[in-house]
């Protein structure tokens, strides 16, 4: 990658870290989308895979119930892990204008979701049998896009967990979602020794834009702040996938 793309890719990286230090969760989303217009979306994936798992495991450390996380979640987790390695070719395969478009629109969907604020209800009795498949849809468009929030995210929120089990279990999927995404390309040669020394260079700028978020965090209206990061999110996506279907 030349000079002026790797000053892009800090950039995005440390603007990714920002946002994931104010909400929580988001640093996967921003960085492919912005990623995206500059380089393949296979590359954006490889560059995001260390941040994405250093940043992911902080969180899902930091929580009170991993066991008790792990033990109700993990058909969901099985489903991510067979679904990104299933869909991986999209992603890494000849066709990076379909996997641009794919990250396109499933950034414009999550990206309505948040501003929408729709809040799902899950009744306990439906979680046993429908968490396997939202775990393999999830990593279906992980394998597509190298976006983990479909439709993990208002899954994770509809079946009543507590908020910091919430956080945990979020750092939980998109922890797993990274290393499926990692064994996946590898398993493409899409991962390997120069992707990743490039995306340990990655994490610098994430780490720095982290902990600048999480001082900010409690200095600035998180709902407001939500807003603008959906609304972008929402044009990003909009423009990326019209960029690569029209």
């Amino acid at each position: 990658m030349t000079s002026a793309v790797w000053v892009f890719a800090g950039a995005v990286f440390l603007l990714a870290g920002f946002v994931k230090g104010i909400v929580g969760m988001g640093l996967p989303t921003v960085a492919m989308g912005l990623l995206a217009l500059i380089v393949p979306p296979a590359v954006a994936a490889a560059l995001l895979v260390i941040p994405s798992l250093v940043t992911n495991v902080w969180q899902l450390a930091a929580g009170p119930s991993f066991g008790k996380l792990a033990r109700r979640l993990w058909l969901m987790m099985a489903g991510v892990l067979l679904g990104t390695v299933a869909g991986i070719g999209v992603l890494a395969g000849d066709n990076a204008p379909l996997a641009g478009a794919a990250l396109g629109v499933a950034l414009a969907l999550y990206a309505v979701i948040g501003l929408a604020g729709w809040r799902f209800v899950l009744p306990p009795r439906r979680e046993r049998w429908l968490s396997p498949f939202v775990g393999a849809a999830t990593g279906l468009v992980t394998g597509a896009t190298g976006v983990f929030t479909i439709p993990a995210v208002p899954y994770l929120q509809a079946i009543g967990l507590e908020k910091d089990d919430l956080i945990q279990a979020l750092g939980l999927s998109f922890t797993v979602s990274t290393l499926a995404l990692a064994l996946g390309l590898w398993r493409v040669d899409g991962w390997h020794a120069g992707s990743v020394w490039m995306s340990l260079l990655a994490l610098v700028p994430a780490l720095a834009g982290m902990q600048v978020g999480q001082w900010l965090r409690g200095r600035i209206s998180a709902a407001t702040f939500r807003t603008v990061f959906f609304a972008g999110l929402l044009l990003l996506g909009l423009y990326l996938a019209a960029e690569r279907i029209v």
